[in-house]
């Protein structure tokens, strides 16, 4: 079944709610198929290498928006591949009136390309997905489609019911442990925390592109700032092939990369997740040494004892600085 996951909105998601009724017609341009000069879905397509099946992924996709009643536009973003790939999108844009390409000098990774991209696009409302046919593209108007039906959901996420990437015996334990530390720090429950397909509200993402790693995380990223700015995320069930081509995935490199991006995040909104426990478990441990040594030996404190309270002591007053930090933010 969908998910979908609903924090406390209160004040701050009635003014979004309200600036976007403001700014857009009381019937929508998505429902009524707008004006054909108008651009309402803007499709981020990072390509790095992907000569092999990128026109296939781009006749699917503009297949799959043709016939929905979205004006759009595709976005193909080359990360200076080293391939043909560019020239075939170049040839492409003759064929497809709705794509746009940009080339990158130098590859700048796959969460640059999308964050480029999610600036530069002209709709208000942006899909990421992937050029390597694993992803079920020819339902990005489904996605778009929840969106513009419930002005509360601000993400769609594609939730994948199956993993078909490489090192599967690795990767879907280490996955499902990132995605537990995950939802343990947001107190949220999280079916696919780093799903390439997405459709999401341009305006409300737009303040945390500057955190947008250069990797793969990138979509961990947003996921984690939505939830923690109290923007609500539905979850889509959706099929995932194995990937064409070679995959880009490494993983030892990308798997550590993804858990620092979660501590990262955490402690960038909310500080005292990562700082307080382990803070709180000194003092509670240092408390009941500095209870034995007073009993086994009166007047006396070991020195270990007195590191350990020391340490969850500073752990503590960093905790509180940080939330601080945080919460004196304009942003």
């Amino acid at each position: 079944m969908d998910t979908t996951v609903r924090h406390g909105r209160a004040n701050k998601n009635t003014r979004a709610a309200t600036q976007r009724h403001q700014t857009r017609p009381a019937t929508s341009h998505l429902t009524e198929g707008g004006d054909q000069g108008t651009v309402e879905v803007s499709i981020v397509l990072p390509c790095y290498n992907e000569q092999e099946h990128v026109l296939a992924e781009i006749e699917r996709i503009t297949s799959a928006m043709d016939a929905s009643a979205y004006p759009y536009e595709v976005l193909a973003i080359d990360d200076a591949s080293t391939d043909e790939t560019l020239e075939i999108l170049r040839q492409a844009e003759a064929r497809f009136p709705h794509l746009r390409v940009l080339a990158f000098a130098n590859n700048g990774g796959s969460g640059t390309a999308r964050r480029i991209g999610t600036q530069q696009a002209r709709g208000q409302i942006v899909v990421w997905t992937d050029a390597d046919m694993s992803y079920p593209n020819d339902r990005i108007p489904e996605l778009v489609e929840i969106l513009d039906k419930d002005e509360n959901i601000d993400q769609v996420v594609g939730a994948r019911t199956s993993e078909q990437g490489t090192h599967k015996v690795l990767r879907v334990p280490a996955k499902w442990v990132i995605r537990k530390i995950a939802e343990r720090l947001t107190n949220t429950k999280i079916p696919d925390l780093n799903s390439g397909l997405r459709a999401f509200r341009r305006e409300v993402s737009l303040p945390y592109l500057r955190l947008l790693p250069a990797g793969f995380s990138c979509v961990t990223t947003i996921t984690m700032a939505f939830l923690h700015n109290q923007h609500a995320i539905h979850y889509m069930p959706i099929g995932y092939a194995k990937r064409s081509g070679t995959s880009k995935f490494h993983f030892v490199k990308d798997a550590y990369r993804y858990i620092l991006q979660v501590l990262r995040m955490v402690m960038y909104f909310n500080p005292l997740k990562v700082l307080m426990p382990p803070s709180l478990a000194l003092l509670t441990v240092g408390a009941g040494k500095a209870a034995y040594d007073v009993i086994s030996q009166p007047v006396r404190l070991a020195s270990n004892t007195l590191l350990i309270l020391l340490t969850g002591l500073i752990i503590a007053s960093l905790a509180l600085l940080a939330d601080l930090i945080v919460r004196s933010r304009t942003n």
